[in-house]
């Protein structure tokens, strides 16, 4: 689990590093995958991660509008990175627990965002988990 909250760490980096200057995520791969302390980091997951959160960007962006009161282009690019990184756990990732999504999300706004963005993350990835992961919190069909 500590890889995977590492690799986390370094994807928050990479997305905001592509929201603001759109390198491919091929290259942000080669940059952060060199970095000396990139070995505490599940390298699949990152590389799994930062490819599908680049490469599908406009959906989730939809996604996120679904549930949240601030539309994508208007949030902070880091809280939006942790977005990113969250609504796509919720809905590719079935292995990861919902709490753990939130919970890993919230840690990780709380570390780079700003002041209160760890309580918008919560909000908007706790409504999220009600559509993608329903079963998972109980929810009857």
């Amino acid at each position: 689990m500590r890889a995977r909250s590492a690799a986390r760490k370094f994807l928050v980096q990479a997305l905001y590093q592509h929201q603001m200057g759109g390198q491919p995520w091929q290259d942000l791969h080669r940059q952060y995958s060199a970095d000396p302390s990139f070995v505490r980091a599940d390298p699949e997951y990152f590389r799994a991660a930062l490819a599908a959160v680049c490469d599908d960007a406009a959906s989730l962006d939809e996604e996120l509008r679904r549930h949240s009161a601030i539309a994508p282009p208007r949030l902070d690019p880091v809280e939006h990175a942790i977005l990113y990184l969250g609504i796509w756990e919720l809905m590719a990732r079935p292995d990861i627990p919902y709490r753990v999504v939130i919970n890993e999300a919230v840690e990780l706004a709380k570390r780079f965002g700003a002041t209160d963005g760890h309580r918008y993350v919560n909000a908007v990835l706790d409504k999220a988990s009600r559509t993608h992961r329903a079963v998972e919190r109980g929810a009857v069909a």
